[in-house]
């Protein structure tokens, strides 16, 4: 069976008919698809949305985890004398605040994509889903920097590096199915709820110091493990300093935070698209 391409989708012989869904209702991605070239495009838009009329520009992208790691670093690491599992600590919180600052910031931003894109939406069809979609794909390019910035720190400081690093994609693509599950669910709950502008950030701070990104997993007591694994963040941060620092993975860990980062994504999307007929309505 052969699918149809991208000018056949849009030929006149297609027709888009908007209705609401009955029963069980999840991503049309052959429609998705067709647009690709939509998602480049605002995901485009957001990088340089990102910079404009700034004095640093794309510098942002270094500065913000370095100054983090720099406070942690001293806080933390020299005052509070929090141990690092015998890693350096600048490389240690650095190695957790990759995907961490991705993650967060994945999630303020395309939590707030559909109210910033309204006159979008009220106007013109295509796949909503797109716009949290490209918020998302936007901040891959800070992070490709960051992960620049550590690869550099790490010769630094004498850790060399292991193939434990061929398994950071892998890690990085559960974070991004994360990051679009809870994204596209804090989406469409803000164009519904607008307290929620305001309840991220909130979350955002609270999930943060449950994460282990100030400390390592060993600091907590093997019995309360469970509890740190119900935060899918938990195996993912702790995954990112094993592939960059070259220790043996949680693997326990990775699987429970694989599948509830599947878990989250699939409830995010089907609850984006059960109300995504309403956003012109109510945005």
């Amino acid at each position: 069976m052969t699918h149809p391409s991208q000018d056949s989708f849009f030929d006149h012989q297609h027709v888009t008919v908007i209705e609401p869904p009955k029963g069980w209702h999840m991503l049309n991605w052959r429609e998705l698809w067709a647009y690709r070239e939509l998602l480049w495009v605002l995901t485009a838009r957001d990088v340089k949305v990102r910079y404009r009329q700034t004095v640093l520009g794309a510098a942002w992208a270094i500065i913000r985890p370095v100054m983090t790691m720099l406070i942690f670093s001293l806080v933390f690491g020299q005052f509070a004398k929090i141990p690092s599992d015998g890693y350096p600590y600048p490389i240690f919180v650095y190695a957790a605040l990759l995907p961490w600052t991705f993650f967060s910031t994945a999630i303020g931003t395309s939590g707030q994509s559909l109210i910033g894109s309204a006159h979008l939406v009220s106007k013109v069809y295509f796949p909503r889903l797109i716009i949290p979609m490209s918020s998302v794909g936007a901040l891959l390019l800070d992070l490709l920097i960051s992960s620049g910035i550590l690869l550099l720190m790490m010769l630094w400081y004498g850790i060399g590096w292991s193939w434990n690093l061929l398994l950071a994609p892998v890690l990085l693509l559960a974070t991004i199915f994360l990051a679009l599950g809870v994204g596209t669910l804090l989406s469409a709950l803000t164009v519904a709820y607008r307290d929620f502008t305001h309840v991220t950030p909130f979350i955002v701070q609270i999930w943060m110091y449950v994460t282990p990104i100030i400390f390592p997993t060993s600091l907590v007591p093997e019995r309360w493990h469970w509890l740190l694994y119900l935060n899918p963040m938990t195996g993912l941060v702790e995954g990112f300093r094993s592939a960059f620092l070259g220790r043996p993975f949680d693997l326990v860990g990775l699987g429970i935070s694989f599948g509830l980062a599947v878990l989250v994504f699939v409830a995010g999307i089907a609850y984006f698209e059960k109300v995504e007929r309403r956003f012109a309505d109510v945005i």
